[in-house]
């Protein structure tokens, strides 16, 4: 890459601690790992409250992204592998974190995670993640009742806006405010695949839209593919969305004005809900052991 040249596509990376827990009194350290297509989250808890988090883009390595993003959530702490008691991994690498002693599937992670982050009374989530997108319906403990996933190609998702981010020349983190700088809102493309919506949107460029109406062209269509998948999963009214997407206003603001909903507002990381629900199945998992440890030790003659 030439010195100097901005990868708009790259968004940022971010690392999170609590200052107030001191992990070293805590009972229970767990950790969950979502290794996904596009970014890995690392999340710890101690005894079930939010300790520290990292969230960075997945490598060509699924072992390496999970082992890189719980180190850089333990940077600082002194926290170390051994300290960690269990470790849930989730996402596309989750059979892929060597350190994992469980792997559960995205879906139940982010149900698990979206309660604890929205509140017990959500009950559908949209997880709008870099490869595909997904509606679940969930129950007040965040067990999934249903759910639905479009996973066909990468419109509407991560991916597919880092893919107009760099076509465009706009830093992916302003692309939807960008979206939202319109007199008047534009026709959305009309094509559903990358790969042509990105054709339509050079064909808009040198007719004289400007990069701003190309931008709200393409958002407003994610809105309206997202949208479609959420008529067809059915949706109650509680509803919050995960995922990396929802930091894109341009899409989000789209959406709750087609949908004539607002969505929860976001008390962490939208991309870290995966990790999250990990981490959270993780104490469960080791709060059952020790339990069954006692059971056995009590039962011992």
């Amino acid at each position: 890459m030439p010195e100097g040249k901005r990868e708009n596509w790259r968004w940022e990376e971010s690392r999170w601690e609590n200052p107030d827990i001191d992990w070293k009194k805590g009972k229970a350290i767990t950790v969950g790992i979502d290794v996904g297509s596009v970014s890995s989250q690392a999340v710890i808890l101690v005894d079930g409250e939010l300790f520290a988090y990292s969230s960075m883009r997945t490598g060509s390595d699924s072992p390496n992204s999970a082992l890189n993003a719980v180190n850089w959530a333990m940077e600082g702490t002194g926290m170390t592998l051994d300290d960690i008691q269990y470790t849930v991994g989730t996402g596309y690498g989750r059979v892929n974190v060597p350190f994992a002693d469980r792997a559960i599937t995205e879906i139940s992670c982010h149900a698990r995670g979206g309660i604890y982050m929205y509140g017990p009374t959500v009950r559908t989530i949209l997880d709008m993640g870099g490869q595909d997108c997904k509606v679940i319906h969930c129950d007040e403990k965040g067990k999934v009742v249903s759910f639905l996933m479009n996973d066909k190609c990468a419109a509407g998702t991560g991916r597919g806006m880092e893919v107009f981010a760099d076509l465009l020349g706009v830093p992916i983190g302003e692309v939807g405010q960008q979206s939202l700088d319109v007199d008047v809102e534009p026709e959305p493309v009309s094509s559903t695949c990358v790969v042509f919506a990105k054709s339509e949107a050079t064909g808009l460029l040198r007719s004289g839209w400007s990069k701003e109406k190309v931008l709200a062209a393409y958002c407003s269509a994610m809105a309206i593919r997202v949208k479609s998948l959420l008529d067809r999963a059915g949706m109650e009214e509680d509803f919050a969305i995960t995922g990396g997407i929802a930091k894109n206003l341009g899409v989000v603001t789209r959406l709750e004005k087609q949908l004539g909903v607002k969505a929860f507002k976001p008390k962490y990381d939208t991309q870290i809900a995966g990790a999250l629900g990990a981490a959270l199945f993780a104490q469960a998992l080791l709060a059952k052991e020790e339990k069954e440890e006692i059971t056995i030790a009590t039962d011992c003659p």
